[in-house]
């Protein structure tokens, strides 16, 4: 008998009650919250698993190993982006991405509108803050990020729905907490300044070790993948 499918549902549901409990610590309602299942090299009986169980957002890092997934997968899926992504690769995703959560640069977001305008089509983007400042990490600086969503948002075909930032990978999530609270800031900042293309309902930050922490901060897409489907499976 297969435990997989077992355990990716026992996983899941534990991740909606992780989640809902901090929603009720914030006073925020779960709906205002979408887990997006991180499926990186994850099979794709996995990935099935997780639909069957009711999953409908799906985050990748590779664009090869998202479009050969989104060729596969029922049609209803919402597949985000969520690894940094070359400018060379941009044609393979748009028009099969619902988000695009790695814009880090203004030439990254010009290609992108190129190529929705050659497509004929919308595409939505975050930009990707470097909030902890790691070396290691790509995304821009809090300080330049007003300007390069200024930037961005005089592009055709291209509209900023938010932020996104990868915390630190940290023992005790308390740690990550000052980061979470500073993209929701930079949120609320950016918003005021009712910039064209641009909203930002969107906060894209929390992974499984930290995810409760991004929620209580105003996370309204986290993304998890250990915690649902086990260990990373390195190919």
């Amino acid at each position: 008998m297969n435990e997989v499918p077992d355990l990716i549902q026992e996983n899941l549901k534990s991740v909606q009650e992780h989640m809902e409990n901090a929603c009720r610590r914030a006073r925020r309602e779960p709906r205002e919250v979408t887990l997006i299942a991180v499926s990186k090299t994850k099979p794709i009986e996995m990935l099935k698993e997780a639909y069957e169980t009711g999953c409908r957002d799906f985050g990748e890092n590779k664009v090869q190993e998202l479009v050969d997934k989104y060729e596969v997968m029922p049609k209803d899926i919402r597949w985000h982006m969520i690894g940094h992504l070359q400018r060379n690769k941009v044609k393979y995703l748009v028009g099969k991405v619902y988000l695009i959560h790695s814009v880090d640069s203004f030439r990254l977001a010009e290609e992108i509108s190129r190529e929705a305008v050659k497509k004929g089509v919308d595409v939505n983007v975050l930009v990707e803050v470097n909030v902890a400042g790691e070396e290691s990490k790509f995304g821009t600086t809090c300080e330049e990020t007003l300007d390069l969503v200024r930037k961005i948002a005089g592009l055709p075909r291209v509209f900023v729905k938010g932020l996104m930032t990868i915390a630190p990978y940290v023992e005790n999530s308390e740690e990550n907490r000052q980061y979470f609270v500073n993209l929701r800031k930079l949120s609320v900042d950016i918003k005021k300044q009712n910039i064209d293309n641009v909203s930002m309902e969107v906060l894209s930050m929390g992974m499984t070790g930290d995810y409760e922490v991004a929620v209580e901060e105003g996370a309204t897409y986290i993304r998890v993948g250990t915690g649902i489907f086990g260990e990373r499976t390195y190919l």
